[in-house]
Parts: C-alpha cells; structure tokens; sequence
C-alpha cells in the first residue's frame, strides 16, 4: 500500500473498493468477490491503465499447486471469483490480474 501512495504513476488506488457477484461452485450460492486493489496508473507513454489486482498465496492459484484438500477446494472457488472477475473488468475495459509471492518476492533484477 506504501507503493501505491508513493509511486510517481499511481493516480489513484482503493483497497477491497469492488464487488462482483459470482455463483460459489462448492455451495452453488450467488454471493459477492471483492478483490484486493484496484489501481490507476500511467504507464511508460503516459497512456492511463486501470488494473484489478488480487493477492494470492500460490497454493491457492493452480490445483498443479494445490497442496491440501482445503488448497484445492480454495482453488475452485478462487477460478469462479477470477471468471466473474474478467468478465466484469473487460466489460469495463481494465485489466485483471492475479499475483503471488513469487510475483511481489522475487529474487535479482526486474521479472520481464
């Protein structure tokens, strides 16, 4: 959150701002996804970008990294929430984004 309030690009960021409804494969309900960022930023040409970002442990990304039952029940709701998601950010023209630790933890230089 320190980035978002320091960064020279950021024009604007809200933390859990969203909600987007989608159907919970486990318990068939209709309820309510909110991710955790949504950020505005201009990029290197100056061309503002709008972005949806959530924060996720990578156990909870892929079932290949599944590691528990409860990791792949996580996995199932997490890929109904991130349909809803894309769905809902290319009708409004921003991007949607999933991020782990390896993204916000990497070693060495810049990831390209």
């Amino acid at each position: 959150m320190q980035f978002c309030d320091n960064h020279p690009s950021v024009v604007q960021w809200a933390s859990e701002a969203i909600t987007i409804p989608y159907r919970n494969p486990l318990t068939g309900k209709q309820t309510i996804y909110v991710p955790d960022f949504f950020i505005v930023y201009q990029d290197k040409r100056g061309k503002r970008r709008a972005e949806l970002i959530e924060v996720k442990p990578k156990s909870q990304t892929t079932m290949e990294n599944a590691r528990s039952t409860r990791d792949k029940a996580a996995v199932a709701v997490n890929y109904a929430k991130w349909e809803a998601a894309n769905a809902w950010c290319k009708q409004q023209g921003i991007i949607f984004r999933v991020i782990t630790e390896n993204d916000i933890y990497h070693s060495g230089g810049r990831k390209r």
